[in-house]
């Protein structure tokens, strides 16, 4: 194997693993480097969202909401089931195999587009040279023209709750529980912690989740945060404490007691296992020789422009690891970006339609700018909504909560922002994404035909709220 290439890619999550393919699309001798190492001690491409995030996030997520659905809605429907059980080691089992069939798709990507893979971790010096070190600690190195840093990011620790993977979990040991814990703790209501505690809950643990901020979920509309609030609440059981700041953590052999402080003054709970929910930091320790001389922004993050250089020549640096959100999707478009700036094409990504999911149930989704955004910025707006209560298929599938609502300029019409709670969001969210990305008017949306019945029927009527002219419900 040459040790000379065209583009060198650290990481192999889905930043760096779209990127080294797309950059062999173009041409380009690549090599993609990456230290994931699964059980069996094999190399597992795919990053943090395919081997301990997204994907068997979303598996357990559909698993146990079969299991809800089975326990509470399907008498709604005439069906009977008698009693019910889980296994829950077969439910892991099923996550693992779906992982595992995904990280071998990557592997066989790579193959059919002849880039190099690496296993081992990478760590960048001077004059684009990259240094290797394998699970046993041989060391070896390569160059390129071009490097591009995809290292990705990782769970923040927090002092009070030291994480050990048997009591104490981060997103990787959670996903890896072996039986239903009675009680469970989460720290963080973010969308790590409301996903796998909804999880649990859903296969009947008794989850309690601490939040420190006193508002629930700050980035979302406030008009479809404070209705998710009362649905995994009232409807769901989850007892989200807002405003509470945990301070300490004991751990015995079965059982971890948390301190926190609310607005009632320190208080304790017992649980049989906690999550540790509270965000993630980039991961670039370790990732470059300080002799390169790369510069990294206030909160550690790799420094890059618009179109992900560094201030390195022939470095460039994208997904978790740089400024942004931390998505999945975002790292992906920028890992092409990157591959067709490097090819010379004038490419570049639109940050203000980037979609965000909550895969909760209902979903929550939603692109561009919120309402409380439109009056900081001072931007004059227009409002139209549409109950999923009001919507025929919703309701023959028994999902009669939430609402798309959908934000125009008040002056120009222009779609600036949607908004979704409910089934399917992520899946309908892809309409509003596109019409925001031709900068379509709500009435370009309100003219378009929309099949019936079908749950994008929402969306087209929020459309024709806009300018009160809904058709199924009094505007």
């Amino acid at each position: 194997m040459s040790n000379k290439f065209d583009i060198i890619v650290i990481g192999a999550g889905p930043a760096g693993y779209v990127a080294a393919i797309r950059a062999a699309q173009l041409g380009f001798n690549t090599a993609c480097i990456d230290d994931w190492t699964d059980a069996e001690g094999k190399a597992a491409p795919g990053g943090t969202c395919l081997n301990v995030g997204c994907i068997p996030s979303k598996a357990l997520l559909d698993s146990s909401e079969k299991y809800a659905q089975a326990s509470h809605e399907f008498a709604d429907h005439g069906i009977s089931t008698g009693k019910l059980s889980v296994d829950v080691k077969k439910m892991i089992a099923r996550k693992d195999a779906i992982v595992k069939q995904l990280t071998g798709g990557v592997a066989g990507l790579f193959k059919a587009n002849k880039i190099t893979s690496i296993h081992g971790r990478g760590k960048l010096l001077q004059n684009k040279v990259v240094e290797v070190t394998d699970n046993a600690g041989n060391v070896s190195s390569y160059s390129a023209e071009n490097i591009i840093l995809a290292t990705g990011s990782k769970p923040i620790d927090i002092p009070p709750a030291p994480v050990d993977n048997k009591l104490i979990l981060d997103n990787a040991g959670a996903l890896d529980i072996s039986a239903i814990p009675k009680k469970l703790g989460v720290i963080g209501a973010g969308v790590i912690g409301l996903e796998l505690g909804s999880v649990w809950s859903r296969l009947g643990s008794e989850v309690t989740i601490f939040e420190a901020a006193p508002d629930f979920l700050p980035p979302v509309d406030k008009q479809i945060s404070r209705e998710m609030f009362k649905v995994l609440t009232k409807k769901q059981g989850l007892d989200i404490k807002l405003g509470a700041m945990v301070s300490a953590t004991k751990a015995t052999k079965s059982s971890v007691t948390v301190s926190y402080n609310d607005k009632d003054g320190e208080q304790t709970a017992k649980f049989d296992k906690l999550i540790v929910a509270v965000g993630r930091k980039a991961n670039v320790d370790g990732i470059v020789d300080d002799t390169v001389g790369l510069k990294f922004d206030d909160r550690g993050r790799i420094d890059v422009d618009d179109q992900c250089k560094t201030n390195v020549s022939g470095v460039y640096a994208i997904g978790d690891a740089v400024k942004g959100p931390m998505l999945a999707h975002k790292g992906s478009e920028e890992g092409v970006m990157v591959a067709e700036v490097i090819a010379g094409q004038h490419t570049k990504l639109n940050h203000d339609v980037i979609p965000w999911v909550i895969y909760t149930h209902p979903e929550i989704a939603w692109v561009g700018k919120n309402e409380e955004q439109c009056k900081e910025e001072g931007i004059p707006y227009k409002v139209g909504f549409f109950p999923f209560a009001a919507n025929g298929r919703a309701l023959a599938m028994n999902e009669k909560n939430g609402r798309v609502k959908m934000i125009a300029h008040k002056e120009t019409d222009e779609v600036i922002g949607v908004h979704i709670l409910g089934v399917s969001a992520s899946e309908l969210l892809a309409e509003a994404v596109l019409a925001m990305e031709f900068k379509a008017s709500s009435e370009d949306i309100a003219r378009t035909i929309h099949g019936h019945p079908t749950l994008n029927e929402a969306f087209h009527e929020a459309a024709l709220a806009v300018d009160k002219r809904a058709i199924h419900k009094a505007n």
